[in-house]
């Protein structure tokens, strides 16, 4: 009996020992300890602060996209690019200004094709180079055909049809897909590789058949036939 009491005694003061050293781990180290929490707190609520700011950056930058589309729509493209001094800011200094957000990542889409349709295409290429595409059906295939476009401008012709056909890849559907498979075509023409283009000639009439160009792509499978 008094055994198992010098027992419980020892094991008692044993736990005082450790408690003793956890505290005094404590009180050493509780600076170090509060740096720590403190960057925690402050990492958490800055992607806090972060995800705010940049979800009203966003709707910010949107509604500025909008105005500079409407100079886009009517083929005005300096205007679009640079702004009109009122409504609009123009697709560059939205860029400039908001380019972390998806709406600034689009700006550099349009103002891509705001560069080739004014034969700026060195700019074109580098803006366009320079937009992310998304998992999208229209505006990345669109910017990625554009890109090809200005790459045949520059005389790279390969390089221009092998970003059609990732472009016509990416987009899947029948309303730009077999306009970017045309133009491939047309492209592997000019390079006297008929057979290339008759591959995709015959793709738009298999497999987009429902697509306008369809009722006469029958005309470009004679020509590469010849």
């Amino acid at each position: 009996m008094a055994k198992n009491k010098q027992t419980k005694k020892n094991e008692a003061i044993a736990l005082d020992v450790q408690l003793s050293k956890g505290e005094a781990f404590i009180e050493k180290n509780l600076k170090k300890i509060l740096i720590v929490l403190a960057a925690a707190i402050v990492v958490v609520a800055g992607i806090f602060i972060w995800r705010n700011h940049q979800q009203k950056q966003n709707a910010e930058a949107a509604d500025l996209l909008a105005k500079s589309q409407v100079a886009f729509a009517q083929e005005q493209y300096e205007q679009a690019l640079n702004g009109d001094g009122a409504q609009s800011m123009g697709f560059l200094k939205i860029i400039d200004e908001y380019g972390s957000t998806d709406a600034g990542n689009l700006a550099k889409a349009y103002a891509g094709i705001c560069y080739a349709e004014l034969n700026k295409v060195d700019d074109a290429i580098k803006m366009l180079e320079s937009f992310s595409t998304k998992d999208d059906q229209m505006v990345s295939p669109s910017a990625i055909a554009a890109l090809g476009n200005c790459y045949v401008k520059k005389g790279d012709t390969q390089k221009g049809i092998d970003l059609l056909l990732k472009a016509a890849k990416t987009a899947d559907n029948d309303a730009v897909t077999p306009v970017f498979l045309l133009q491939a075509g047309q492209l592997y023409e000019s390079l006297n590789q008929q057979d290339k283009a008759l591959e995709l000639y015959q793709q738009i009439k298999d497999k987009y058949f429902r697509s306008p160009l369809s009722a006469e792509i029958d005309k470009y499978i004679e020509r590469a036939t010849k």
